[in-house]
């Protein structure tokens, strides 16, 4: 709990206060006077002026933090003074100072993309599994152990790779074209894969797997072993990786548990990978009781899962240029779900609240940094896109009425910014309400 918490208050600190940097460094870069940049809320635990009289603060609540403008000239201030005020400034400078706070976000996570990609990660190599009888997978003609390459026509270097080039296709609906490489080392060879427009929820099914596309199981890789076992006296040593047993070839974890449990007493054949050697052995499991006393093997020894790995590791241009590639295209593939959950066509429970990112974030964390990094970067890019919906109360909706300014040529009246505002206080406590509403459901259910 301890971990979530600490988790979910750096991740909201360190994003909203980049948010409120984005709109203090375009204000100054404007002549705005800025009065006082606080990182965090509440009451002030530290503060000093610089010499440009802004008060920058460390407030006692660390969850985000705010920029507070001289909004209008104070009575009898002289030219320059009225000058710094931020309503009187252009259009164009007031909107770029409001269009940065949700910019600074996307930055953000162009930075934290693009960090990951210098830093390298280890990932699964994009192995697939048997798909599911009748799933678009299975009729597109996808085997097991079929190595994925291509999505269309993009390479993938890994299952992550491959899991963000096909969830948005796959939400959308229609054909996707794969190259796959067999498992037995053969020629690629294409495949067409339709599938229909479907549904994300946070507590619904996988949408890739669904269409059957899912990693491959862990093969079983021998750890130690119990000594005088019927594993260690069968030759069996710590490191053997199984690639058959009892007669099923590239078995997973369970699998291998399974066949090893209904064969107490019998011989099985055990093929292993020792080194760059293939050995088939002969262990007999021995007799054990289970918790309602029915006879099971055992051949002591403890077996773990393991797949194959790549490490995706970039120079600095590259990672570049795959940071700004994702953010975009995670960009567009939130505009698009929120389009969609607008016509009804997405489930509103995709709308989370600060619970359910509390616990993403307390998740990521126990992870390691990787995961939590790339939490990080899709959060700011949350915050960013939500930031720019056409809402009065957030940028989206300042920026909506400057646009209406510029085409009428004068700005709105003070009485339609006060409805506005009104309209838009009772749609951010809409989507409040609704948001804690999923997550309750989601924390009980």
């Amino acid at each position: 709990m301890a971990l979530t918490l600490l988790a979910f208050a750096f991740a909201l600190g360190l994003l909203v206060t980049f948010h409120e940097f984005g709109h203090y460094w375009v204000a100054r870069r404007c002549g705005v006077k800025v009065l006082r940049f606080s990182v965090g809320f509440g009451r002030i635990l530290w503060q000093r002026t610089d010499r440009r009289g802004t008060q920058w603060a460390l407030s006692a609540i660390p969850l985000g933090g705010y920029v507070k403008m001289l909004d209008d000239p104070p009575p009898g201030a002289d030219e320059s003074a009225s000058h710094e005020a931020f309503n009187r400034k252009s259009l164009a400078q007031r909107s770029a100072v409001v269009l940065a706070g949700p910019l600074a976000n996307l930055l953000l996570a162009v930075l934290l993309y693009t960090g990951l990609g210098v830093m390298g990660t280890l990932e699964p190599a994009a192995i697939l599994s048997a798909p599911a009888a009748g799933t678009p997978a299975a009729q597109a003609g996808v085997a097991d152990g079929d190595e994925l390459l291509e999505v269309d026509g993009t390479p993938v270097h890994s299952w992550n790779d491959a899991r963000w080039r096909l969830l948005g296709p796959i939400v959308r609906g229609g054909e996707i074209t794969l190259s796959v490489r067999p498992a037995d080392g053969g020629p690629p060879r294409g495949l067409r894969l339709h599938t229909q427009a479907g549904d994300v929820a946070p507590d619904g099914p996988d949408p890739l797997a669904a269409a059957g596309l899912a990693l491959a199981d862990a093969r079983p890789r021998l750890g130690e072993l119990t000594p005088g076992g019927a594993a260690e006296q069968a030759g069996l040593r710590a490191g053997d990786l199984v690639e058959a047993i009892g007669g099923v070839e590239h078995p997973s974890v369970a699998t291998m548990i399974e066949v090893i449990s209904a064969h107490p007493g019998e011989a099985l054949s055990l093929r292993v990978r020792r080194d760059d050697a293939e050995l088939t052995l002969e262990v007999t499991p021995r007799p054990a009781q289970d918790g309602q006393g029915a006879a099971i093997g055992r051949i002591g020894v403890l077996v773990q899962g393991e797949r194959p790995m790549v490490e995706r590791r970039l120079g600095p241009v590259d990672s570049l240029w795959q940071g700004v590639a994702r953010t975009v295209e995670m960009t567009g593939f939130s505009l698009r779900m929120m389009g969609r959950m607008l016509i009804g066509e997405a489930s509103l429970r995709n709308v989370s609240g600060p619970v359910t990112i509390a616990d993403y974030a307390g998740q990521t964390a126990r992870l390691g940094l990787e995961p939590y990094i790339g939490f990080l970067a899709l959060i700011s890019i949350s915050i960013g896109v939500l930031n720019l919906l056409p809402i009065p109360m957030l940028d989206g909706g300042h920026l909506l009425f400057y646009l209406i300014e510029a085409i009428r040529g004068r700005a709105v009246s003070e009485r339609a910014r006060e409805a506005g505002q009104r309209i838009g206080i009772a749609l951010l406590f809409g989507l409040m309400s609704l948001a804690f509403f999923n997550d309750l459901v989601r924390l009980f259910s």
